[in-house]
């Protein structure tokens, strides 16, 4: 099932809720018409905020997940990778990228912007250096060699690597830098 905006547009899968009630479909023998309580109505605060910037369309403004906490920019993530066409044509190597450093304050962040400087707002372009590695294989809208351009990286200079993470420490920046040159992404800083 897809969960549509106002305007018709997919915005994500509706996965998560319960049946309350189904008929039989006027569209046709052998479908059924569901009702569905959606859990998005009991989504936790981190996902009601994504879930109000991609709902109102403002994620086709660039930067509108920086307007969530790091724990909705993970939700963000999670919505744009439902999103993502993974078939679509890549560019012709050698393409330039830039991001926009101006809020790239946490990990979430970083991947935000990336997804945002590749694939355009509301773009996805990994969510961990693994999903970035899968992704610079092809198919998710570029492929090595191409050049990153990133803009304002005094930002995520200071801030990568310093918050407190549950699970281990995050990547700093220098981390962030060698992983793409060493996976062929030629990283400029502006």
């Amino acid at each position: 099932m897809l969960r549509l905006n106002r305007v018709g547009r997919t915005v994500g899968s509706v996965l998560e809720g319960e049946i309350i009630a189904w008929i039989p479909s006027a569209h046709g023998r052998g479908l059924v018409d569901l009702t569905l309580d959606p859990w998005s109505r009991r989504l936790p605060r981190a996902a009601r905020e994504a879930w109000d910037v991609r709902w109102r369309e403002r994620q086709s403004e660039p930067n509108s997940w920086a307007r969530c906490s790091s724990q909705g920019r993970e939700f963000w993530l999670d919505r744009a990778r439902e999103g993502t066409n993974p078939y679509g044509p890549d560019p012709e190597p050698g393409t330039t990228y830039h991001l926009d450093g101006r809020h790239v304050t946490d990990a979430p962040a970083f991947h935000c912007a990336l997804g945002e400087a590749v694939n355009g707002p509301g773009g996805y372009f990994g969510h961990d250096l693994s999903a970035v590695a899968d992704c610079l294989r092809g198919g998710h809208g570029a492929e090595p060699p191409f050049t990153l351009v990133w803009h304002d990286a005094d930002v995520a200079r200071t801030c990568l690597g310093v918050t407190p993470c549950r699970d281990r420490r995050p990547l700093t920046f220098e981390e962030l830098l060698a992983f793409l040159t060493e996976n062929g992404v030629d990283v400029r800083i502006a």
